[in-house]
């Protein structure tokens, strides 16, 4: 003998979902040993759509550290011309002056304003006398070494890594080229990954959960609810029915014999099946 269950149907309209994140916001100051998304419950609360937060951080470089210059009075000065400037290159960039032998080309220094009549140096888009192409803290040559730019001077890799280069939120080592901004933190592109495939979000929208940032592909595989009639997600402002265990779009709730709609209809079930009053003795299901 076969029973028939006689149900009802509870509905419902899917609440808002955590939108992706990609606030790229600065550091605030934490602590070393574990991200704050993890120690602090309410993080991921913070950044709920249509809130902004702005925060101003004071850094405190340390001693003897160089004192940044208005551009006015900087010993770089930018070029008169802007035909002549250089392509805007990411800060922090590692760059490498160029040498030029001595020829009828007599460029002007980029320090001195001075015609060099000489061998000479390009970087970034000027020209420059061997010897005055210099770290602008330690004083060390950079005609043979790399260098970076920041606030319109030139430092070696050394000074920029000890003075500006920002420090990654998850390895906690100096950044040195292009950096991340996430989570109110930065990150070495490579550091800032998904929690379950651990790769790289790039340039990629990911999703919060349990502190926790995941990739799109991941987040709706591990933590979205699916529709058990299509199989499909159960998204953000969706109607949705909950009944037989499972959760149906509203429009996937129909009779298992007939698909009519069985949305605010009694029904029963057979086989963990949905079916209308009329279908409710259905032999082959």
């Amino acid at each position: 003998e076969k029973t028939l269950k006689y149900c009802l149907v509870s509905f419902g309209i899917l609440k808002t979902a955590p939108a992706p994140v990609h606030s790229y916001t600065p550091a605030n100051d934490e602590p070393a040993s574990r991200p704050p998304w993890v120690t602090d419950d309410s993080f991921s609360q913070k950044f709920a759509p249509g809130k902004t937060t702005t925060t101003v951080t004071k850094h405190i470089l340390p001693r003897g550290a160089p004192v940044p210059s208005p551009a006015s009075t900087s010993a770089y000065p930018s070029p008169v011309s802007a035909s002549s400037q250089a392509p805007a290159i990411a800060r922090g960039t590692v760059q490498r002056a160029e040498r030029f032998p001595a020829s009828s080309r007599t460029p002007l220094c980029g320090h001195c304003n001075s015609i060099i009549r000489g061998p000479f140096l390009v970087a970034m888009g000027r020209s420059w006398h061997p010897e005055e192409f210099n770290c602008a803290y330690c004083k060390t040559s950079l005609a043979d070494m790399c260098f970076v730019e920041e606030q319109n001077s030139v430092y070696c890799e050394r000074c920029y890594e000890q003075f500006f280069a920002p420090t990654c939120a998850r390895c906690h080592t100096k950044i040195m080229g292009e950096v991340m901004h996430a989570l109110r933190q930065t990150w070495h592109t490579s550091c800032f990954v998904c929690a379950a495939c651990k790769m790289p979000f790039g340039n990629s929208l990911f999703h919060m959960e349990d502190g926790e940032p995941y990739c799109e592909k991941d987040y709706i595989a591990l933590f979205s609810t699916k529709c058990h009639g299509c199989d499909y997600p159960v998204e953000a402002g969706d109607k949705f029915i909950e009944a037989l265990g499972h959760t149906w779009h509203d429009t996937c709730f129909i009779c298992a014999v007939c698909h009519v709609n069985l949305e605010g209809q009694p029904f029963y079930s057979k086989k963990d099946k949905p079916l209308c009053k009329k279908h409710a003795h259905a032999i082959n299901i």
